[in-house]
């Protein structure tokens, strides 16, 4: 069986800027791999500069539209790594995640690094 790469793009300002929000890769299985996902708009202008929360909640809203337009969810994820600026916000950053768009298999303990 052919292995078969396409973009996923659910807005257009990053392929303007050269890259894809994911590339699904299928073939046997589908696997969809995503860039980093930040608080941008959808016309690719940064948000929420002074709410760290707005961030998370902007950053995971990216990611579930890229998600969706691979026609998948959040509970397709096997890793998602969260990297605040700074360790003092971590624990509000992911107390606000688990709350907020965890599956429920992931509201455990925060686990971050600075």
């Amino acid at each position: 069986m052919a292995v078969r790469r396409t973009a996923v793009n659910p807005v257009a300002w990053s392929v303007e800027m050269g890259f894809n929000q994911g590339e699904l890769v299928s073939g046997h299985s589908r696997t969809l791999y995503c860039s980093g996902q930040t608080a941008m708009n959808s016309d690719g202008s940064p948000a929420h500069s002074d709410d760290m929360g707005g961030q998370l909640r902007l950053s995971v809203e990216n990611l579930v539209a890229v998600l969706g337009e691979a026609g998948m969810s959040l509970s397709n994820l096997l890793r998602l790594n969260v990297s605040p600026p700074m360790s003092t916000y971590c624990s509000n950053t992911t107390a606000s995640w688990r709350r907020d768009w965890a599956p429920p298999a992931w509201r455990r303990p925060p686990r971050c690094s600075a």
